[in-house]
């Protein structure tokens, strides 16, 4: 048998802090890492199997054979394996063979802290280290001026395999040439984040990333870690924010993955009424156990640490939080309450948002949730679950609901698009029109507009527009700036050949002046999340499906008027009522000719009366156009 040398990281402090749940860098210590002990380099190996009663390390350097190069069990019970493999280094390939105590199961499993793994459909770990040099200080300097709540958030959603193609090798593009093409389009697009898709290694291409096997890995299909490292580099150098995906919920039950990983049920829970997720046939993290939250909160911080991460989106928050969710009687029990909440899920997602923001406090974490559950954004010190923002589905699926109706009938679904702001600032909300909107048959966010082509494009540049003047930061779903007709189609990319037509690059033209405009009108951010941001002018008139409101900033002087014509019908003479008087000046409107419009604009500055109109003091009369958004500043 080949010489393992006893060696170890750990120190008991280590141990304590793992045992107990505290420990919020494993990353450092387990795994593989490349070491020098006694003059010879080789690479130290840990990995927690507390059911096994050998385990070995298996790779290209022994012919992949067990009992070569086994590890040593600690004594402290933590269950942890361990030991020094001289002459191993980076770039070898390896694996865990792992014979169990329950009834001899031998397993066979990639690293679950590898920092590479093999190109899928291969499996193995792959020893690596970089030493990768950030050139993002002023960013990170600043980024809490960026990345702040009272900031511009303007969020383009990416899936990298799918985002452009190199059309001469059919592939997608590398981490290198996205760091060009990715980070100018976005740049030029004036967005001011970027989240990605899981990046994390996963398997199955169809699952889009959702299900995990290698936490540690940014996938190999684009590239090596170091040229991950060099795209969010780029990305922060031109001043653009990254958010990544990150999936706590459930992982799948692939022979490498984590699940049974030892012969027991280490990180899934045991019990498949909390441990197994019906929909995605997959395996639910076991949160009741120490070791498995110090795994994911580990990892968490992983991404912001070792990848200068901005922040994480938190998938299917939902799922996790609820006993019952996707179940039927008999399928789930309730909490020790009689509640269907999961008490282990929310304290530790009260625990990571602990940790995140007291190491990073610059950064956001955002959940996505789905129901109406308390406090998701609120502070944990008051009895929130700590998250930074939270996905506004109910704004979501009522903007989607009433766009797509004929304009003729919208007088009749008034409130569809009035009641998000009836609970608009009882959490830090981002409206998203992300990927989700736009698979399995629901079709692209333009081919639900009704109406002939113009009225679609209309349609959608109104659709645009409210959201963006709507309270909230923003997140759009890649394809979606230019009006992508189709679904989107996870082995394709988006459809650029669509822009050698006027209707999509004057969409692409607009949904860049919309980011412009958000951008630069205060109004539209700084209060963002506060009912002091936002007034309705009339959310009444539904006879002609007309909107008006009000945003405002700290300064008085920053405040816009917002007004929004759903109907293709031009409306002169629109009167509306304001605060004070001055005169309004248009500074953005939907209908411009450059955006594919009608050209129907308010030409000169409108004086104001003071005639009270809509409960205020003072009143103007404008000009609407036909499927319009109008944006005024009161001087």
């Amino acid at each position: 048998m080949a010489q393992t040398t006893v060696y170890s990281l750990f120190t008991d402090f280590d141990i304590n802090l793992f045992k107990t749940g505290k420990h919020y860098r494993l990353y450092e210590k387990f795994g593989s890492h490349i070491v020098t002990v006694d003059g010879i380099e080789g690479t130290y190996f840990a990995v927690w199997a507390p059911s096994a009663k050998k385990v070995s390390v298996i790779g290209d350097f022994n012919y992949w054979k067990a009992n070569e190069h086994e590890l040593n069990v600690r004594w402290d019970s933590s269950g942890i394996w361990e030991g020094f493999i001289p002459f191993v280094g980076k770039g070898n390939l390896y694996k865990y063979k792992i014979e169990s105590h329950n009834n001899g199961i031998v397993t066979e499993k990639a690293d679950p802290y590898a920092r590479r793994c093999e190109h899928p459909p291969k499996t193995a770990s792959v020893v690596w280290e970089d030493t990768y040099k950030w050139k993002d200080k002023t960013w990170l300097k600043n980024r809490k001026k960026h990345n702040a709540i009272d900031a511009p958030f303007s969020v383009y959603e990416v899936h990298l395999g799918s985002w452009k193609k190199n059309i001469e090798e059919d592939r997608s593009l590398s981490y290198y040439e996205l760091a060009d093409d990715l980070v100018n389009y976005v740049k030029d697009m004036n967005f001011t984040h970027v989240e990605l898709m899981p990046i994390m290694e996963f398997p199955y291409d169809p699952s889009w990333g959702y299900q995990i096997t290698g936490y540690f890995a940014p996938t190999s299909r684009f590239g090596y870690p170091e040229e991950f490292k060099y795209l969010v580099d780029k990305l922060h150098q031109n001043d653009i924010g990254i958010i990544l995906d990150w999936v706590p919920s459930h992982f799948p039950e692939d022979p490498h993955g984590l699940g049974f990983f030892d012969g027991s049920n280490l990180y899934e829970h045991p019990d498949p009424k909390k441990g197994y997720h019906q929909d995605w046939k997959s395996l639910i993290f076991n949160y009741e156990r120490n070791e498995v939250r110090s795994f994911l909160i580990s990892n968490a911080v992983f991404w912001l640490d070792q990848y200068h991460a901005d922040g994480l989106r938190v998938d299917a928050v939902a799922s996790m939080l609820f006993l019952d969710y996707s179940r039927e009687d008999g399928q789930w029990e309730p909490n020790m309450y009689g509640g269907r909440e999961n008490l282990a899920v929310i304290s530790f997602l009260k625990e990571l948002n602990e940790e995140i923001y007291a190491s990073f406090p610059d950064v956001q974490t955002i959940a996505e949730e789905s129901t109406a559950f308390p406090m998701v954004s609120k502070p944990t010190s008051i009895g929130g679950l700590g998250f930074g923002m939270k996905w506004m589905m109910g704004w979501m699926h009522d903007t989607l609901e009433y766009f797509q109706k004929d304009p003729i009938y919208r007088k009749y679904h008034q409130n569809d698009i009035t009641f998000s702001l009836a609970y608009a600032f009882t959490e830090n909300f981002m409206l998203p029109l992300s990927h989700d909107e736009v698979v399995y048959g629901k079709n692209s966010i333009l081919g639900r507009m009704p109406g002939d082509e113009w009225q679609r494009f209309a349609n959608l540049r109104l659709l645009y527009g409210y959201m963006f003047t709507h309270p909230g930061t923003k997140l759009l779903f890649m394809g979606g700036e230019i009006g992508q007709y189709n679904e989107w189609n996870f082995q394709g990319s988006v459809e650029w050949n669509l822009l050698d037509f006027n209707p999509h690059q004057n969409t692409q033209n607009y949904v860049k002046a919309l980011n412009k405009l958000y951008k630069t009108t205060p109004a539209l951010y700084e209060n963002g999340f506060s009912h002091e941001g936002f007034e309705w002018i009339s959310y009444d008139d539904h006879e002609n499906s007309v909107i008006s409101y009000i945003r405002k900033g700290y300064k008085e002087k920053d405040q816009v008027v917002v007004v929004c014509n759903m109907t293709p019908n031009l409306m002169e003479n629109y009167k509306i009522g304001v605060n004070q008087k001055g005169r309004l000046s248009e500074i953005f409107n939907s209908d411009d000719e450059s955006f594919g419009g009608s050209g129907v604009k308010n030409n000169k500055s409108i004086s104001i009366k003071k005639t009270a109109w809509n409960g205020k003091a003072f009143s103007a009369d404008i000009i609407l156009p036909p499927l319009g958004i109008v944006v005024f500043k009161i001087g």
